[in-house]
């Protein structure tokens, strides 16, 4: 999943000198549809509706202390740097599932489409094999069909959703459907009786 524009990015892990960084700033999202999932007995089947004119949604800025994810054992970070620029961050965490779990991923906007998201998820995902993780785990808005689309190339499948968690939630949660996605072992994911 290298991309040869990425080579002017440097990847690097969070630590105590370089957290001053975090949390980035949110920027807008480009909303082009959303994800309608189809459930089909066995595992869920993605299905596209897009937008007749996309929209930008922010999601509100995170408050976190980046120390959480500094030489703890069960957390990690790291940072995308464009010089002394950092452009991007993802974190991971450990969850009682043996999965390791995407806190964020996040990347500046004019830097978006450049292989970053790929070489960020390739250092937690490593971070997940290094520390015996089974799998690695996220959670999405349905709305968010870009990333949707990053997760399922890098090698996510959707394992559930939720359209309840966020009924309560302001904008741009309301009305989203949570989605919960998996990258397991190749062989220990459901086969659909359809194929």
């Amino acid at each position: 999943m290298k991309n040869l524009i990425t080579s002017e990015y440097k990847i690097v892990p969070l630590c105590a000198t370089n957290a001053f960084y975090l949390p980035l700033p949110q920027e807008p999202i480009d909303v082009i549809g959303h994800l309608i999932p189809i459930y089909d007995g066995c595992q869920w089947i993605p299905q596209e509706q897009l937008l007749d004119t996309p929209i930008t949604k922010v999601y509100p800025t995170e408050m976190f202390d980046p120390m959480d994810y500094v030489n703890k054992p069960s957390y990690a970070g790291f940072l995308a740097m464009f010089g002394e620029e950092c452009v991007g961050t993802i974190r991971v965490s450990d969850r009682w599932q043996k999965n390791a779990f995407i806190d964020d991923l996040a990347i500046n906007r004019a830097h978006r489409g450049k292989g970053i998201g790929a070489r960020l998820m390739d250092e937690a995902v490593d971070w997940g094999r290094q520390n015996g993780y089974w799998g690695m785990s996220l959670e999405t808005q349905s709305w968010n069909l870009l990333a949707i689309r990053f997760y399922i190339k890098y090698g996510f499948r959707i394992g559930g959703i939720d359209n309840c968690v966020y009924r309560a939630m302001p904008e741009p949660y309301t009305k989203a459907t949570a989605l919960y996605m998996y990258m397991l072992p190749e062989d220990e994911y459901p086969r659909s009786t359809n194929q």
